[in-house]
């Protein structure tokens, strides 16, 4: 059995760079972080006793003979680029739900690999895990998906990832005082506004604007210099929150799908009551949304946006892990199996 660990992430600044369609001609770069919610996905051989040769659990229950048959596309083209033969089983749980802005379909991506190379008793670098990921979901899968989630999502911690016009990508770990890192954490509320979306969708309508849209992706990209500028100074912490506002200002005018009534809705009434900014999380269109606001006015914005789930996290720095490494004792005999 093998289970590995991979965090959904946070992005703060420069989203919307990172699709190849911009950075190919402009270069591109995020400023974003992992946290302490999590991916996981547990893999092992099936043993060879069953009608049925892969299971695969998600918030469905797939039982296939051939890797044709598997619904879940993600699944069933890494088992493709893995080139599995042998019968598995597939199990994924994660802390928080899917299509919700958190990256969470990269982190499974990720998670997925990184399981199956640990299961073919193989190690993998953090930028193979990334850089495969990129190639799965955007030239297998054809997803409508930018290049950081792979990233952050193998890599982990606080970092500015810069795309580069050739493809690769460059990562450059934020270096602050523990303090200042405590201070911004403490700044951050995780909001749940209750509906999730389907984000290749919404990405799609963005990356067909991208020619049109060169001045506010340029103002976004600039962004994240000056988010880091404002970590590494003595100003005030909120210049950050002031910051994201401004993004956020910049992102939603970029298509009329990435935000809504309710959501805007809850910012507005977040910053009437003193938060500084804010923005939501991911493509757009529903899901997670941060609330940048001083820690003694967030008991009151709790409040007055109690029908909302507020998450408690941490900032975390690892990446995708192998947390149980067990070979599985039926190895031997599925891989014999016809």
């Amino acid at each position: 059995m093998i289970i590995s660990r991979t965090p959904f992430r946070i992005s703060f600044f420069g989203g919307g760079t990172d699709y190849s369609i911009w950075y190919r001609d402009n270069s591109g770069s995020v400023l974003s972080t992992t946290i302490d919610k999590y991916c996981y996905v547990n893999c092992r051989y099936l043993p060879p006793f069953f009608d049925y040769k892969h299971r695969i659990l998600y918030t469905k229950n797939e039982t296939v003979n051939k890797i044709d048959e598997i619904i879940h596309p993600a699944v069933r083209e890494v088992f493709r680029f893995m080139n599995i033969k042998e019968g598995l089983e597939v199990h994924h749980d994660g802390d928080l739900p899917a299509r919700t802005g958190l990256g969470s379909s990269s982190s499974f991506t990720v998670g997925l690999l990184h399981s199956l190379y640990a299961l073919k008793g193989k190690m993998v670098t953090k930028e193979q895990l990334a850089y495969e990921s990129i190639r799965i979901e955007k030239d297998i899968l054809k997803e409508n998906v930018g290049s950081q989630d792979q990233v952050v999502a193998a890599f982990g911690g606080f970092n500015k990832i810069t795309f580069n016009q050739n493809d690769s990508f460059d990562i450059k770990p934020i270096i602050i005082p523990a303090q200042r890192l405590k201070e911004l954490q403490s700044h951050i509320m995780l909001c749940f506004t209750g509906f999730s979306r389907f984000s290749s969708e919404i990405a799609r309508v963005q990356i067909e604007k991208t020619p049109n849209k060169r001045k506010e992706l340029s103002l976004i990209h600039q962004m994240v210099d000056e988010a880091i500028s404002i970590l590494n100074s003595d100003s005030d912490i909120n210049d950050f929150g002031c910051l994201l506002h401004e993004s956020w200002k910049l992102k939603r005018s970029l298509t009329n799908k990435i935000t809504t009534s309710r959501v805007e809705e809850i910012y507005d009434l977040a910053v009437s009551l003193g938060a500084s900014g804010g923005k939501l999380l991911g493509a757009g269109g529903g899901g997670f949304m941060i609330i940048f606001a001083k820690p003694e006015i967030q008991q009151k914005i709790k409040e007055k946006l109690k029908d909302l789930l507020i998450v408690p996290f941490q900032f975390e720095s690892v990446g995708s892990q192998i947390i149980v490494y067990q070979p599985n004792l039926f190895y031997s005999i599925n891989n014999n199996r016809t």
